[in-house]
């Protein structure tokens, strides 16, 4: 595999879930191409319930795919026990909020080595806990080691459960919201923290989050998500300067440093097992709202006609009729 590659990989991915008391299914994922090369960070950002968080633990092994496929490095991940155990040693999870994620009753030490028992390591447990630790940001280790979580500080605690995958000397992390309990001022340690990770092991992430201010700060590249799909995707300048679909205008328009007025969306997400037809975003789209879809002839096009799933590929793609229609506007 060259570093062209991508080391983790999702092909037109589908989940759903049975809808309740005769409800229709719910499509929380609906078609998703996604990659991460190595040594990549790579944002998936959109609003709660788009279904970011379930295409992760599907990456992770955690929920199996209706239809599609994940590869990684190149090979078919396989959901059977022997071997999605090894995988998971490859692919880690750090999840969102460090004091549910630590068991209070374990000292750092314990919290840390778990992993290490779970896939029977045979070398030096404790070296490898002191080096997890001090590459996590936590010096000199053996301080922490009998520290329980309550005596630690919130980005501290942090540190050990990045600490708790890195002991295991994973590929790629998945982390799913890792700033988002932290103060302003924490926030920082640990992204430089992650991006000190990517640059000195090589080691590739997938960061799920509804900040594309966080994106900004820490991705190669952002995937943008609505209604289980990827609707926007490019390298973070590309995608975060020159934004072309209206959804990703709308999450830019309310970060404190944005110019202009924010985009105010109306209502919420459709129901993941009602989506609508045409482009799922069109209910809520202030281009079709404003009449600009209508001036640039596809108003009709984006309330009937569905949009092609966007390949996973590095290049800025955009699922948008009016987007589409921009380009072909300007070209020569």
């Amino acid at each position: 595999m060259t570093t062209d590659d991508p080391l983790l990989s999702a092909g037109d991915l589908h989940i759903t879930f049975p809808g309740r008391r005769g409800a229709p299914p719910a499509r929380a994922v609906d078609g998703v191409d996604l990659d991460i090369k190595p040594a990549e960070i790579v944002a998936l950002v959109g609003e709660s319930g788009c279904g970011k968080t379930t295409l992760a633990r599907s990456l992770l092994g955690l929920v199996a795919p209706t239809s599609g496929k994940v590869t990684f490095g190149g090979k078919p991940l396989n959901y059977s026990g022997r071997a999605l155990k090894a995988y998971r040693k490859r692919v880690q999870l750090v999840l969102q909020d460090p004091s549910g994620s630590l068991n209070p009753r374990h000292t750092v030490y314990e919290a840390v080595a778990e992993g290490l028992r779970i896939h029977g390591y045979g070398g030096d447990e404790q070296a490898a806990v002191a080096d997890a630790l001090s590459r996590a940001g936590l010096r000199p280790p053996e301080r922490f080691f009998l520290r329980y979580p309550h005596e630690l500080s919130g980005g501290q605690r942090q540190r050990v459960v990045i600490a708790g995958a890195l002991v295991l000397e994973p590929e790629l992390i998945v982390a799913d919201e890792p700033v988002a309990s932290l103060d302003a001022s924490v926030r920082g340690e640990i992204l430089a923290l992650l991006l000190r990770l990517r640059d000195e092991l090589g080691l590739s992430a997938l960061v799920v989050t509804h900040d594309l201010g966080l994106a900004w700060n820490i991705a190669d590249r952002v995937a943008v998500m609505y209604l289980g799909r990827i609707v926007e995707t490019g390298t973070v300048e590309e995608v975060l300067t020159s934004p072309q679909h209206p959804y990703t205008q709308a999450l830019l328009s309310v970060l404190p440093e944005a110019s202009g007025d924010p985009v105010v969306l109306t209502g919420e997400p459709p129901d993941p097992s009602r989506i609508p037809g045409g482009c799922r975003f069109h209910a809520r789209c202030q281009v079709l709202a404003s009449g600009e879809a209508q001036r640039a002839g596809v108003a009709d096009r984006c309330r009937t006609e569905d949009l092609p799933v966007l390949s996973g590929g590095g290049r800025t793609q955009v699922a948008c009729h009016w987007a589409d229609a921009l380009v072909a506007d300007s070209a020569p």
